[in-house]
């Protein structure tokens, strides 16, 4: 991961272009390992762990009852929150991961592992559905990962 992380801080700043994260199931993953590099503030400008459905709606502007209607895990609340967080912060990219990683909180339909990762760059907004296997720390790290994925195919 920390490899990833230094092709997108080398991008970044020879692209000049900037960064904010909303984060949900992550809980400030994406953060810690976008910030662990040195100089990582020529592009990170945010990073808000919006984990609590409240904290959706008072922090990032998603309406609750939006969240209410998709589900706070769901394609619809991660590009709201790609969105807001790239607007809050004024930045080039906006990251928003919501999911559900366990050990419980999952259904038939949205089972433990599910999560959706979205990158908006003010044109467009892109998300992806995953579904990790394992325990907690294994589903927040493999989300991580394809949060820097995703923001590395985005430039």
């Amino acid at each position: 991961m920390t490899n990833l992380a230094k092709i997108i801080h080398n991008n970044l700043l020879k692209e000049n272009k900037t960064v904010s994260v909303a984060e949900s199931c992550t809980g400030g993953l994406i953060a810690k390992t976008l910030t662990g590099i040195p100089g990582s503030s020529g592009y990170f400008i945010l990073g808000v762990v919006a984990y609590s459905n409240e904290s959706k709606t008072k922090i990032l502007g998603i309406p609750a009852e939006l969240i209410a209607k998709k589900g706070a895990a769901s394609r619809t609340i991660a590009e709201k929150m790609a969105d807001a967080i790239r607007r809050i912060a004024k930045t080039d990219y906006g990251l928003g991961v919501t999911g559900i990683a366990g050990p419980s909180g999952g259904f038939s339909q949205k089972p433990v592992g599910t999560v959706f990762i979205a990158i908006s760059n003010g044109k467009k907004t892109i998300c992806k559905k995953f579904l990790f296997r394992g325990k907690r720390l294994s589903i927040r790290n493999q989300a991580c990962f394809n949060s820097l994925k995703l923001l590395r195919s985005s430039f």
